[in-house]
């Protein structure tokens, strides 16, 4: 099926997900294998031979959250200690807690006062004597900032003065690990991608949609109430709104909401599936009595984001900022007569708006200081969030800017869409 197809149909039906026990079993075959291919890449890369990530029950680290399994109870202080021995013998494994991570961790401590564990951390590190220790201060990624000032005094307090002097940021090892997608993760995310797109095709069908009574609300609560009826979260809270006419806002008044014959509806959702999230910007057209496709108009304009899309996809290559993306995406698209182009796309995978390059913001068409200052690489996930702007002559010329949002990843092959994109409005 081509890429630019949507590989599902509401009537084919939805795409099968999986029971929350295969999505376990799935994730963790997932963790041990990032922990052997990931891990050892990214503290080598970033010169770290030691990387703590110490947190507690209720507050969990963000990146904690990615390296202990899926079905995980961590009650009360958790510590995990990495060591690099070198290319042969690896990466050294150690959870100091009560957390029980099955085999994919060293286990030495079967205790369960706190204090136990700040004396054997302080024992593993002497004997290691670690060069570069790496601890979540991070200040530019925030999910590498998860290190909380309590558990930093404690640590400091525990640990000898020689190796408190060799704690440094681990934002770049963190940024790394998060950011790096397996072979295996990226088929995965195709499959997260497609059902993110069935739950937006069946929003925007007449199975959902009754014009002249459901409203955008309506919408957001049935995407939210579908997502949970499957097992799936939500990456972020559901948005709907509605684009129409100023003769038709005239007609009912600026505060309306209800789905009418003639509006375009526009959706950002998303969902965390397999600990993958997806994030979508997508149109739909509510067809007025006699028509049988969109306005001429609102079908050029996503045409022309298209356009824009190919050139986003088209500028990505390895090492390059997402501040340097930016300005040669831009650059191309007004030099080829794209009307009035924005991009603000983001990091994608494990977290919803990084870590990995930030790629211009709404408000932000230039540069955008620390994020943006991120470099690419290979296996990285993304967001091609961006917009058009135009006037709609069905409309009485209006001006319409409409935005497109699809999940794509940058790999050795270049840069692909996960599950095709939107080429045509859906049609209710």
């Amino acid at each position: 099926m081509p890429s630019e197809i949507h590989s599902f149909s509401v009537e084919g039906g939805f795409p099968r997900v999986l029971t929350m026990r295969q999505q376990a079993e799935v994730a963790n075959r997932i963790l041990a294998k990032r922990l052997e291919e990931i891990l050892p890449m990214a503290m080598r890369e970033t010169g770290f031979d030691m990387w703590l990530v110490i947190c507690q029950e209720d507050d969990l680290d963000p990146v904690f959250t990615t390296l202990v399994p899926m079905d995980s109870w961590c009650p009360i202080l958790q510590m995990l200690i990495f060591f690099d021995r070198g290319s042969v013998e690896g990466v050294e494994r150690i959870n100091l807690s009560m957390t029980d991570t099955g085999n994919l961790y060293s286990k030495p401590w079967k205790g369960r006062r706190c204090s136990e564990q700040w004396a054997m951390l302080k024992e593993i590190v002497e004997a290691r004597d670690p060069r570069r220790i790496g601890i979540n201060i991070g200040s530019v990624e925030w999910a590498a900032g998860g290190l909380t000032h309590n558990l930093y005094v404690q640590l400091v307090s525990s640990l000898p003065k020689k190796y408190v002097e060799r704690l440094e940021s681990a934002e770049a090892l963190a940024t790394r690990w998060l950011a790096t997608l397996t072979e295996e993760e990226v088929g995965l995310y195709e499959h997260v991608a497609n059902v993110a797109h069935a739950l937006i095709a069946e929003c925007f069908s007449r199975k959902v949609v009754v014009p002249g009574i459901t409203t955008a609300d309506d919408l957001v609560w049935h995407y939210w109430q579908r997502s949970a009826e499957l097992g799936l979260s939500l990456a972020f809270r559901p948005f709907f709104d509605i684009l129409r006419s100023e003769r038709v806002k005239e007609k009912y008044g600026v505060g309306d909401n209800v789905v009418r014959p003639g509006d375009v509806i526009h959706c950002d959702v998303g969902i965390k599936y397999l600990r993958l999230n997806s994030d979508h910007q997508e149109l739909a057209y509510v067809l007025r009595d006699g028509e049988e496709d969109a306005p001429e108009g609102l079908r050029r304009l996503m045409a022309e984001g298209n356009r824009l899309q190919d050139i986003f996809m088209s500028e990505f290559k390895r090492g390059t900022t997402g501040n340097e993306i930016l300005h040669k995406v831009l650059e191309r698209a007004r030099n080829e007569n794209v009307p009035n182009p924005r991009v603000y796309s983001h990091g994608l995978g494990h977290f919803l708006h990084e870590p990995g390059p930030l790629i211009g913001l709404p408000w932000e068409q230039e540069r955008c200081e620390g994020r943006g200052d991120v470099r690419l690489e290979y296996n990285y996930a993304f967001t091609m969030e961006l917009s058009v702007e135009g006037p709609v002559p069905e409309w009485g010329g209006q001006t319409v800017r409409l935005g497109l949002e699809q999940d794509i990843v940058y790999t050795k092959e270049g840069c692909k869409l996960l599950d095709g994109r939107q080429t045509r409005f859906h049609l209710i």
